[in-house]
């Protein structure tokens, strides 16, 4: 024999009620079925409404009414046929007219107190099970209807308490008498011992079935609902949640507890002694294997079982030197909660006995606070103790395990995990058992904490990163056409999925939290909204989104400004934007610190470089101990290019517009030909070294004539060059009677840095670098003859864009 039990969304309208129906027909061919059943799905807070509109003097109550009746007259319509329908909708209409008359009295009394309130509630249930039973009738089943406050007994208090000896003596005389093969009840209701009607609260559905299914023994008890199972988090919230196949009781009061709606607390207590093996199914999908609860779960599982939580809770404090050493003050502070019957979700208590803090439903807040400084008023008069203070807007998120216990570092990795992500913990509570770790987080980071301790516990294969990537010219289009091209190797071979979440490009930028389609991107981009690097920044961190990056790739002194915010919000920044990095040093400092305090990566590779791993060879040799004492490099591929390319018959004005249309100059050639560039590079390479570096400390020995420096738009600057070819000439033809070559050359050498164009030699390493190549030699104590070269293409949106990526990646390799 197995107990069912449907919930309102099982039963929530004429269709779904056929597919009740029928599981119910399949499982009575196989055994003796007793079914209880929810109210319609949203009934239930209907009938609440009405009664506190017709408390509240509020005409809106009849409307209410009207909206119940039409609900299941609809019902009625669709599941009986027309010739049997009559005596159906005259016995639903005459529980209507009582629970009309009901509220009218409520109405002029301008009073609903307990127990009317309850009344009313459970006409949800009566009227569904009875639709419902007739329903089955017509479909040929043996079923018969039961009322189950003829049933099930509590106690005549203001909390919820079963008369189990004579709640079971009357189910069991039920099941003696009764011949039926299905047997069905209205959830949620009950009678006090006195004979008054009454209900089991939330969840009490639930609670009719657990009631029933341990009183007669049942084989199983099922909880059929709108979800296969108990996941490993809220759906809803996590997107890579999971069905749970199989748990625990403990594990499933714990989760059900912590705010997995599938089940409440209540429901499991009745069967957890029978033992009674609990399955939660979906009605819509029957065939799923759903979440199968028993006494016992396999050793071998993993030790996290699930993720949950509670929102709208609120955190009360009670703290004093007072405290300290004095028995008596948690007694008092819980005693005097009860007596307003209000529920402790979380305690914490530091060993010091300084302050007691504990975790209230956010409704219940100002009560607590009231209760709880009138109790301690003498205290608090005398400052031995604070007046209670109250947080809001926080709430708990709990690891739930029964192998918990037998595993180590579960909490440092929960902690770590949330900490990496800025999500700060307001409170910790863990049980000696370790079969819960709970810590309370504001409640905007709810779902974010959801999806990146779920990442952590049960996606340990694949990670993912949420880029906010402004700037998608040459640089930025190139590395979102890598991203989308390389999206299966990534996830296949670096166990990472990389989303694109949100675009700027100095007009428009859009957002997407779920992934901008990298495929059609150009399009959305020209729909998006007016694009603004502060409300870019904000929506990033209104976004919230777990593992975020920025991603930079403009060379825009505003967009620099606003690292800070991100690194403050613990998003990690990418960027090729030098301004930042060669920016004063003390914001340059900054921005270092800000990264080692939110633990957010800060990576800019490319200031240097491009595709080429300068800075982090640089970095490498000082992190092993190695101390620099001279660079020589030619950094700018842009320049190296121009002065390649630049011989005897070619025009130098013709050499930079070529640079310029193939990518290899900024926007404005000037910055790269000025050597503001250079300069810019290897001040970053001095302060990587450890030193501290202004820009105007770095000596440029400037090449072009101080008409094309002079020059305020990049057509004045090309018209320039074009006026003073015979200075370039004369430039390359000194370089060529010595039989050198020009290289712009950047050097640093024990704290001071230069930069210009030099003639260099046959036989110097600078002398055949080609194309629009860089290369660095690094002099050091392990390297003080033979340098450590890095050489390769340094200049080129497609090696740009590869550096960025470089360093994207490497932030989800930690």
């Amino acid at each position: 024999m197995n107990v069912l039990k449907f919930g309102g969304s099982s039963v929530a309208n004429a269709a779904t009620i056929e597919k009740v129906i029928e599981i119910i027909r399949e499982q009575s061919q196989k055994t003796s079925l007793y079914v209880i059943v929810s109210a319609l799905g949203g009934i239930t807070d209907l009938l609440i409404q009405a009664g506190k509109e017709a408390s509240a003097n509020k005409e809106e109550y009849k409307t209410t009414l009207a909206l119940i009746e039409k609900r299941h007259l609809e019902a009625i319509k669709e599941l009986i046929p027309v010739i049997s329908q009559s005596a159906i909708i005259s016995k639903v209409k005459s529980e209507l007219n009582k629970l009309e008359a009901l509220c009218e009295g409520v109405y002029l009394l301008s009073e609903l107190s307990p127990k009317t309130e309850s009344v009313i509630a459970s006409f949800g249930e009566m009227l569904s099970s009875f639709i419902i039973s007739e329903a089955a009738k017509v479909k040929g089943l043996d079923i018969a209807l039961k009322d189950s406050r003829d049933l099930i007994i509590t106690g005549d208090t203001a909390k919820i308490t079963i008369q189990y000896d004579e709640t079971n003596a009357r189910i069991k005389k039920y099941a003696e008498e009764s011949n039926h093969q299905i047997h069905l009840f209205p959830g949620f209701v009950a009678m006090t011992s006195e004979g008054e009607p009454t209900t089991l609260g939330r969840g009490g559905s639930d609670f009719t079935a657990a009631i029933i299914a341990a009183a007669l023994m049942a084989d199983e008890l099922q909880i059929w609902t709108d979800v296969s199972g108990m996941y490993t988090a809220n759906p809803r919230l996590v997107k890579q949640a999971k069905p749970v196949s199989h748990i625990s009781y403990k594990e499933a009061m714990e989760l059900s507890h912590f705010g997995a709606k599938v089940i409440y607390p209540p429901t499991i207590q009745p069967v957890l002694d029978t033992n009674i093996p609990i399955s939660i199914k979906n009605t819509f999908e029957p065939t799923d294997k759903g979440t199968r609860i028993t006494k016992d779960v396999s050793q071998t599982q993993r030790p996290v079982t699930g993720i949950s939580h509670i929102d709208n809770i609120a955190i009360i404090s009670l703290e004093g030197g007072g405290m300290v050493g004095i028995p008596g003050f948690s007694k008092r502070l819980f005693e005097a909660l009860f007596s307003e019957n209000i529920n402790v979700i979380l305690i914490t208590q530091a060993s010091s006995e300084h302050s007691i803090c504990l975790a209230v439903e956010a409704s219940e807040a100002e009560k607590a606070k009231i209760v709880l400084d009138t109790t301690f008023e003498f205290e608090i008069a005398k400052h031995k103790i604070d007046p209670v203070k109250i947080e809001n807007d926080t709430a708990i998120v709990a690891l739930v395990g029964d192998n918990m216990y037998h595993h180590q570092g579960l909490s440092g990795k929960m902690f770590s995990t949330l900490g990496k992500n800025n999500v700060n913990i307001r409170a910790i509570a863990q049980g000696a058992s370790e079969k819960n770790i709970s810590v309370v987080i504001e409640k905007k980071d709810i779902k974010k904490a959801l999806n990146i301790l779920h990442e952590a516990f049960f996606e340990v294969k694949t990670k993912q990163l949420n880029l906010f990537v402004t700037g998608v010219g040459n640089v930025g289009s190139k590395l979102l056409s890598q991203l989308e091209k390389q999206k299966k190797y990534l996830k296949d071979k670096l166990r990472l999925k990389i989303r694109v979440v949100g675009i700027s490009n100095s007009r428009t930028m859009i957002f997407n939290e779920h992934g901008i389609h990298l495929d059609s991107w150009e399009e959305e981009l020209q729909k998006g909204e007016k694009a603004n690097a502060d409300t870019f920044f904000k929506k990033a961190k209104d976004m919230n989104i777990r593992n975020s990056i920025f991603v930079d790739n403009t060379a825009n002194p505003d967009i620099a400004k606003v690292y800070k915010k991100y690194l403050a919000e613990s998003m990690a920044v990418v960027t090729c934007n030098k301004i930042a990095c060669a920016d004063e040093y003390s914001n340059y400092e900054e921005l270092q610190e800000l990264s080692r305090k939110f633990s957010a990566s800060f990576l800019y590779e490319t200031n240097v470089g491009a595709g080429l791993p300068i800075i982090d060879t640089l970095n490498n040799l000082i992190a092993s101990g190695d101390h620099v004492h001279k660079i020589q490099a030619v950094l700018s591929g842009s320049l190296n290019f121009v002065f390649n390319n630049y011989k005897e018959g070619a025009n130098f004005y013709d050499v930079v517009k070529q640079a310029q249309e193939e990518g290899y100059t900024e926007p404005d050639p000037k910055i790269d030909l000025s050597g503001v560039d250079v300069a810019r590079k290897i001040l970053i390479l001095a302060r990587e070294s450890g030193n501290v570096l202004e820009l105007e400390d770095i000596e440029n020995e400037a090449f072009l004539p101080q008409e094309s420096l002079d020059t305020t738009s990049v057509p004045d600057f090309f018209e320039s060059l074009q006026a003073n070819e015979a200075h370039f000439k004369k430039i390359l033809d000194a370089a060529d009677q010595q039989d050198c070559r020009l290289k712009y050359v950047a050097q640093y050498e024990e704290g001071k840095a230069k930069v210009g164009l030099q003639h260099i030699p046959v036989g110097h390493p600078f002398y055949n670098l080609e194309g629009s190549d860089n290369i660095v030699l690094f002099f050091t104590d392990r390297y003080p003859k033979q340098p450590l070269i890095v050489k390769g293409a340094g200049a080129g949106a497609e090696v740009t864009a590869s550096g960025i990526f470089a360093d994207i990646i490497r932030i989800g390799k930690k």
